[in-house]
């Protein structure tokens, strides 16, 4: 165990987040190898009322993994990462990044859904559900989730799997960090890789309205070994981007083909046939591809999202308005498929809600300078606001910031939310861990 106060030298870098518009300053930050210290950390949290947060990866767009003058349990030391190829089984350390993940399942030929970025933390994203690349083929990185272990409020240390705390098993799958700190976590594995077929194609943002088009019906009808989004961004100044697409705004198709290549290549040419004008798709290995949009931490985010049972011409009007009047180059407008494995799970299998929608739009502003904060955050608003008639009134919690607590019981639905209620008020009745899309506990009558 390792306590870094503000005194230390590397407390700065320690407390520093993925958000650099979240500039936490904790009274004390706990370096957690293992369970045990995790025990201490809360032991001298609650002896020195210290309100408390888990922090893993730091990607909580809202820094929901730091807080102001209280306990910041990290469990970035948890690293161990068992493999076992027989079983297609994974336990992972609760301090480890999809990267870390990625590559040691891939020795052999192995993974299960992770987040589109490689830093990414694996337990913050699994616990609020985790959508990525293969989820239309192997559902959300929750749905391969079989066992959790943690240490709850009052020090216990539980293992929750099918056979014991089934209850705390299913409010992890989804339910965010919401019932102690997670030490390590236990996946299905699936075959994936080593090489897929992945990239992105891109034309000039005044093609929006024919390619947008086209990929909705490609997307609409593609096997489900295919992940695809749209993307609006701004080019590159990467040798790979023509000169003339350089710093201009333009619409862009991201792929994941995860099965045969010839059939691969063969769902790919349908939007190949469009005449990219940048066209970076083909055969590489799977943790290249999750590493691609890679950003480093220093930036300044306000993302949000919604759900969609479609997304007909009026909706792809307003996306690809909002995505030429972007407030900063550097933020993307993506709009991602569903459907597939991720629709047919039971809806009754994971706390979250809504899983028939067919569609996520998913406004990510990134910017560098904090006079822009402004019209960065007007820019998602406005958009939510104006898309607001084609949205299913569900979101995806992890694709969003802190937008109070309707928005969290818009996630869950009423009936699961009270679930998680009854779950969190049994093995967190004070609400020690508050710092997340918090669940409080049900209040006795």
């Amino acid at each position: 165990m390792k306590w870094t106060g503000p005194e230390a030298p590397e407390y700065d870098e320690r407390r520093e987040l993925f958000n650099a518009m979240i500039d936490k300053k904790p009274q004390m930050i706990a370096e957690c190898e293992g369970p045990a210290d995790a025990k201490e950390a809360l032991d001298r949290a609650a002896r020195d009322h210290l309100p408390v947060a888990v922090r893993s990866g730091g990607h909580s767009v809202a820094g929901q993994s730091s807080n102001d003058n209280g306990m910041v349990i990290d469990v970035r030391p948890m690293k161990a990462i068992d493999i076992d190829a027989t079983t297609r089984r994974a336990r992972v350390g609760g301090g480890c990044t999809w990267g870390e993940f990625d590559a040691a399942a891939q020795e052999h030929g192995l993974a299960t859904t992770g987040g589109r970025v490689s830093t990414t933390g694996v337990a913050g994203l699994t616990l609020g559900g985790g959508s990525g690349w293969l989820e239309r083929q192997h559902g959300l990185s929750c749905d391969s989730l079989i066992a959790v272990e943690l240490v709850t409020a009052d020090g216990r240390e539980i293992r929750a799997d099918d056979t014991q705390h089934q209850d705390l098993l299913w409010a992890s799958k989804g339910g965010g960090g919401n019932f102690g700190v997670v030490t390590a976590l236990e996946f299905q594995l699936h075959p994936v890789g080593p090489m897929i077929i992945g990239g992105l194609m891109a034309w000039p943002a005044a093609r929006g309205p024919e390619v947008s088009r086209a990929f909705r019906e490609w997307a609409d009808n593609a096997p489900e070994q295919l992940g695809t989004g749209l993307v609006m961004l701004s080019g590159p100044p990467e040798e790979f981007i023509p000169q003339h697409l350089q710093g201009q705004p333009l619409i862009a198709v991201a792929v994941c083909w995860n099965g045969d290549e010839a059939t691969g290549t063969d769902v790919v040419q349908v939007m190949r046939e469009l005449a990219p004008e940048v066209d970076l798709v083909g055969p590489m290995p799977y943790a290249e591809l999750q590493s691609m949009i890679d950003d480093p931490p220093g930036f300044r985010q306000y993302w949000s999202a919604d759900y969609h049972d479609s997304f007909p011409d009026g909706a792809l009007d307003l996306f690809l308005d909002a995505g030429a009047r972007r407030a900063s180059p550097m933020t993307q407008h993506l709009l991602i498929p569903w459907g597939g494995a991720l629709a047919r799970v039971d809806a009754d299998a994971t706390p979250l809600s809504q899983r028939s929608a067919a569609w996520v739009s998913h406004p990510f502003a990134t910017w560098a300078d904090p006079a822009d904060d402004a019209a960065n955050i007007a820019w998602v608003r406005d958009y939510r606001e104006a898309n607001a008639p084609f949205t299913t009134g569900g979101v995806y919690l992890n694709f969003i910031g802190d937008e109070g607590e309707e928005r969290i019981k818009s996630a869950f639905g009423a009936e699961k939310y009270d679930r998680l209620r009854q779950i969190k008020s049994e093995y967190d009745p004070g609400n020690v861990f508050a710092g997340n899309q918090n669940i409080r506990p049900m209040v006795p009558a």
